[in-house]
């Protein structure tokens, strides 16, 4: 994990991500801003409006709140989506880099320091400097 956050690309992927998600953030603010503009104006209009136009404004009005909910989820996944396309190339280069320094040292097996993907020795040889020279950083 050390590894994957020290490389440059990563960096350039969380800021893609971010400002990805500010898109979504401020379209749903923009669509809740309007949702409640309308909800305000119908309210204050309700008295002066038939039943059946009330109805309507009604339908109108739970539409708007269907579509914000819909496109929340799908920014969601959208961007859940996006950061597997963003990230898995740079976890593929940092496995590359790893098994090459490991293989060159003659390693047959490299575990993951990260808490819960396996038990390192207190006097395992530590590969994260070797491989961050590998890929330059």
């Amino acid at each position: 994990q050390a590894l994957v956050e020290s490389m440059p690309e990563m960096k350039a992927a969380q800021s893609q991500l971010e400002k990805l998600q500010k898109t979504y953030d401020t379209a749903i603010k923009d669509m809740a801003k309007e949702f409640e503009a309308k909800v305000k104006q119908y309210g204050a209009e309700e008295t002066t409006k038939t039943q059946e136009e009330n109805a309507k404004r009604v339908e109108e009005v739970q539409g708007m709140e269907r579509n914000i909910s819909a496109y929340r989820q799908q920014a969601l996944q959208d961007l859940q989506k996006k950061e597997v396309d963003i990230y898995q190339p740079i976890l593929e280069k940092a496995r590359t880099a790893i098994q090459k320094v490991a293989r060159a040292k003659g390693f047959q097996y490299v575990l993951d320091s990260a808490t819960g993907n396996g038990v390192i020795l207190a006097d395992g040889f530590d590969l994260l400097m070797d491989v961050k020279k590998e890929l330059g950083i």
